[in-house]
Order: C-alpha cells, then structure tokens, then sequence
C-alpha cells in the first residue's frame, strides 16, 4: 500500500474518474475505517470508532483537492496504523491464529487472510486510478 500511495497529492487522490467512481482519498478512508476496527479487534479492546450505517458509508466522500492538510493527516493516520497491525501481526502465536474469529466458524488465520486480500484489491484500484491520472511513475 505505502508504494501505491507513494507522492500522491491531495489533488491526485481527490481525483474521481471522468466515467464515475471512487476517488483514492475514498478508498484509503474505506481501508482506514476497516484496519482501524480490525486492529481493536487483534487488540480485544472496543473501537473508538463507531459502526458504519454501511460498507458504502465508509468511503466518505472524494476528498478535496486543495486540503493537503487533511490528506497527509491521513497519510500520517494510515502509515501509522499499518506500522499497529505489522506490530501485532508479528507477535501472534500459531495458537492465536487457529482461534475462532469473533463468534464466526472462521479461525483468525482466515480472517487475517481475507483482510490481506480486502487491503491489497484497494491497493490494486489505487495503481489503477493513478495509471489512469498519469501519476504513476513506479516502475518496479
């Protein structure tokens, strides 16, 4: 995520393809909200973040293109909780991983697993979104 982020300004991530869609400011919000709740959940303490009236309330809106001061909050916001959850990933046991996941028939291995994938699809829509604004020069 941090190289598909990597230089965008507020401008750039505020940017809303012209044939309609979610802004890169609405997708890093979306991931933020779910990371945020996932890293209470490894931590077992409550969210101070309260529950979402739906998946699609959490992308909030495009962002605006002249607030550099609240996307590099966010940016701040979203390296740091990512840096949270690498901590706690670290340091799971084996025996951690194969308990239920909340009152769900899933263990935390799978759950983990499937919040990979939730991450690096958005990650994915980022490229795809910068490609298509001409803001992606990472070559790898």
């Amino acid at each position: 995520m941090s190289k598909a982020l990597e230089g965008l300004t507020a401008e750039q991530a505020a940017w809303v393809p012209p044939s309609g869609g979610l802004s890169i400011w609405q997708l890093v919000n979306h991931m933020y909200y779910y990371n945020q709740r996932l890293l209470h959940r490894i931590q077992g303490t409550a969210s101070s973040i309260p529950s979402a009236d739906s998946n699609e309330s959490t992308f909030g809106d495009s962002g605006d293109p002249s607030n550099t001061v609240s996307w590099s909050k966010l940016m701040e916001d979203t390296a740091l909780l990512a840096q949270q959850l690498r901590n706690h990933l670290e340091v799971l046991e084996e025996s951690e991983l194969e308990a239920t996941y909340m009152d769900s028939e899933d263990k935390w291995a799978q759950a983990l697993a499937r919040w990979m994938l939730h991450d690096a699809y958005h990650a994915g829509q980022i490229v795809l979104l910068r490609r298509q604004q001409g803001s992606w020069t990472i070559v790898f």
